[in-house]
């Protein structure tokens, strides 16, 4: 090619590689895409480097003395959810970059680099962390504790429910709001599963068109349609062995619904573009915030797909219906955020709780927790009290309230969110790591979000010759 565009998602891209001729000419080459490149020679530098910086990507060689790229795929997991990985590879060692992608990487690449296929790869992952699509969910330690907290009736059910069908095979579809905790309930019972030393695969269906869900469940060989110079694994195939989650599987097209109806009857496949059939041993979790009978009734949604995926529903009430379990979450989130902040944990005035447990909470258990995070923050005595979070809640506030967020009545949401997020960073010396933990966000949202507001310098943009 003669001229380098400058991609639609531009991001801050570490590259690890032992070879000093490889690492700079991977970064030469995201420059000229116009994405910022940073370089490191081994895996503990590139975990020191994500510790004191934000990046909103990784590409890592495999084969590295001391930590080779599988071990680094794992730590970064560790440290960081949902950032996107990308595998450098030789020739003949793609089975361990598709067990890499199974431990957290996004896609991989085969030396000898090209260019094109650079590009593509980056600017895909890149895009889909900004839609909020995972190729890999990772369950960090108190995910299940979240998705169990309670005393109510409802809870006690939904426990039940998960510790009866955890140990099976079983399909199973999530019911709730969204918000209430559906895919921390998948985490649970893959976690509790005989599957749990294997992969939970993501893929959240309302991002893809037809055309391209197709091949991010089932995979393409080189050439299956005009964008195919390379072949691609699925996620089904990345599952192997383990769990895929198919986030709100209402949204899938009709015409992908009948292929996906054969891997749950047959427990088979055939990638885009191939005629060979491929074995799937997956277990299939599924998610939905939609009335999913009604789909059927209305004809958006396959009836023998929905009996498919319903063999055991797990209903999650919303936070309104099991309102004595508020206190419990409130608590957890304190704690949760008093560890992030590195301080004691903020104290909630008794009218300020009762307001919470009286609210309705249309975001479910997601806005619970990100009103005490917010509250937190913002507490400059380690108090909460119930005029500052009627701000929020009712979009009324006292002169004491409008104090405690720095904001008149009035102001609009998004530049409220702009106030927390820069009082945030100042108050963390600009570390963004912190920030995102005290914000209860991830790097790469907050780094969006920076970008919006203009708080963030955006990548240089390059446009010459290769």
């Amino acid at each position: 090619m003669s001229i380098v565009e400058a991609p639609t998602a531009t991001g801050n891209v570490l590259v690890v590689d032992d070879n000093a001729r490889a690492r700079q000419s991977i970064v030469d080459v995201l420059e000229m895409l116009g994405h910022r490149g940073s370089a490191c020679s081994g895996g503990h530098e590139a975990l020191q480097r994500m510790d004191a910086g934000e990046f909103d990507a990784v590409v890592t060689d495999l084969q590295m003395p001391g930590m080779d790229g599988l071990e680094l795929v794992q730590q970064i997991r560790r440290r960081d959810a949902h950032i996107p990985i990308v595998m450098v590879t030789a020739h003949g060692s793609v089975s361990t970059a598709v067990e890499a992608m199974r431990f957290g990487a996004a896609d991989y690449l085969e030396k000898p680099l090209n260019a094109d296929r650079l590009e593509a790869v980056i600017n895909r992952v890149l895009e889909n962390a900004a839609s909020g699509d995972r190729a890999t969910v990772t369950a960090p330690d108190d995910d299940s504790e979240v998705a169990m907290i309670g005393d109510s009736r409802a809870m006690e059910i939904v426990r039940q429910r998960i510790a009866q069908v955890a140990p099976t095979d079983e399909t199973v579809l999530i019911i709730g709001e969204s918000g209430v905790g559906k895919e921390l309930v998948a985490r649970t019972i893959h976690q509790w599963s005989r599957r749990a030393g294997r992969a939970l695969i993501s893929l959240n269906c309302p991002v893809l068109s037809a055309h391209l869900m197709e091949s991010e469940l089932f995979g393409h060989t080189r050439g299956a349609f005009t964008s195919a110079d390379s072949s691609r694994v699925g996620r089904f195939e990345l599952a192997e062995q383990g769990t895929i989650l198919l986030d709100e599987i209402s949204e899938i097209d009709l015409s992908l619904q009948a292929k996906l109806l054969r891997v749950l009857q047959e427990r088979c496949y055939e990638r885009v573009g191939s005629s060979e059939t491929v074995d799937a041993d997956v277990r299939v979790l599924a998610t939905t915030n939609r009335d999913l009978p009604g789909e059927v009734s209305a004809g958006r949604f396959r009836r023998d797909l929905y009996y498919r995926l319903a063999v055991v529903p797990i209903e999650l009430p919303p936070l309104r219906q099991r309102r004595d379990d508020i206190p419990l979450l409130v608590n957890h989130f304190l704690q949760q955020t008093a560890v992030r902040l590195e301080r004691p944990m903020c104290d909630v005035q008794p009218a300020a709780l009762d307001l919470l447990v009286r609210h309705d909470w249309p975001g479910n258990v997601r806005e619970l927790e990100n009103i005490v995070t917010r509250s937190c923050v913002l507490a400059t005595d380690g108090q909460v009290t119930a005029n500052a979070l009627s701000a929020w809640l009712h979009g009324e506030a006292s002169e004491e309230a409008s104090d405690s967020v720095e904001a008149p009545v009035g102001v609009k949401l998004d530049e409220m969110e702009r106030r927390l997020i820069s009082a945030t960073l100042e108050h963390y010396d600009g570390h963004r790591e912190k920030t995102a933990a005290a914000l209860g966000i991830s790097p790469r949202t907050l780094s969006n979000k920076l970008r919006s507001y203009g708080l963030a310098p955006r990548a240089k943009t390059f446009a010459r010759a290769i």
